[in-house]
């Protein structure tokens, strides 16, 4: 099983990009449950894993960013959390045993845990313990299943960090990414600073701290230079959105291009990213650009 944190200790790595953006636009609804698909439709799940693949992606993310008590709840599906999140370990790791054959060096599956969906207290009903055992139980299920890591991804509170990566130690054997999302004015959704953020993730546990989400390149550029201040020692990863969403005759648009994006790709490893993937808005073609800009720039060179 290839090992994350050796891997980063050569080179920085490619992470895929959207995964929801992707099945919308195969025609999934948003308000259906994403995670559900896992089981009903899992050949779609695929064929956006292999296109990351193709495109250059190194680092894969399962379809399970929603896929905690919490959020499946509102479909009814609270009691599949484990058979869900296996499935979508068992999807993603064919697609990489499919690619692996023909790439170039190991590839990776993380296990995505996105937030709960929930307020904690003080500032919501679900208490902290509650959100340790939800995340505790998408976690394991993770983890028991095979993930090669864990991305816990675009959580708005700390107080919702700290118990996702105090789950995620509790299971251990796997490297953990914690990465927070921003709101327009470089704060999280309660008011903390990036350099706070910073602060706390490094001492949380995780061995990847990043930004992810939020509002684009420039803004996640902006943040991962102060993480690199206040954590200098620390690994960080970079995975935003493709900028701020805009509602256009009924869709939802993301004003950046791939080649916009894909610059942004070797400005991220030059200000100390060990990993730079896309989020929300995202698409192959946004991985393929970060390929070509980083293997032109030299920092993300293909393994071999």
């Amino acid at each position: 099983m290839p090992n994350l944190l050796e891997l980063l200790r050569e080179r920085p790595l490619l992470a895929d990009g959207a995964m929801g953006t992707m099945l919308h636009a195969r025609g999934v609804a948003f308000d259906r449950s994403f995670d559900e698909l896992n089981l009903t439709q899992p050949a779609a799940v695929a064929e956006i894993h292999r296109a990351y693949l193709d495109a250059g992606a190194q680092l894969i993310v399962t379809n399970t960013f929603g896929a905690n008590r919490f959020k499946l709840a509102q479909h009814g599906l609270e009691r599949k959390v484990g058979e869900i999140n296996a499935a979508a370990v068992a999807i993603a790791r064919r697609a990489i045993d499919a690619a692996g054959r023909a790439a170039r060096g190991p590839l990776l599956l993380a296990g995505d845990v996105g937030p709960l969906g929930v307020r904690l207290a003080p500032f919501g009903r679900v208490k902290p313990e509650q959100a340790y055992a939800a995340f505790l139980q998408q976690i394991t299920a993770l983890v028991e299943a095979g993930a090669d890591c864990l991305l816990i991804e675009t959580i708005p509170d700390l107080y919702e960090m700290v118990e996702a990566v105090r789950a995620a130690t509790a299971v251990g054997a796997v490297p953990v990414i914690a990465s927070m999302t921003f709101t327009r004015d470089d704060r999280t959704l309660l008011g903390d600073s990036p350099a706070k953020v910073a602060a706390a993730l490094a001492q949380s546990g995780a061995q990847v701290i990043g930004v992810n989400c939020s509002g684009g390149p420039a803004q996640a550029l902006r943040i991962l230079d102060t993480f690199r201040r206040v954590a200098p020692q620390a690994k960080l990863l970079a995975k935003p959105n493709a900028g701020w969403p805009e509602h256009v005759g009924g869709r939802i648009m993301y004003p950046a291009a791939p080649d916009y994006f894909g610059e942004y790709a070797a400005a991220f490893v030059e200000a100390g990213a060990s990993i730079v993937g896309g989020c929300c808005g995202t698409t192959p073609a946004y991985t393929a650009a970060m390929r070509a800009t980083t293997d032109t720039s030299g920092p993300l060179r293909p393994f071999g």
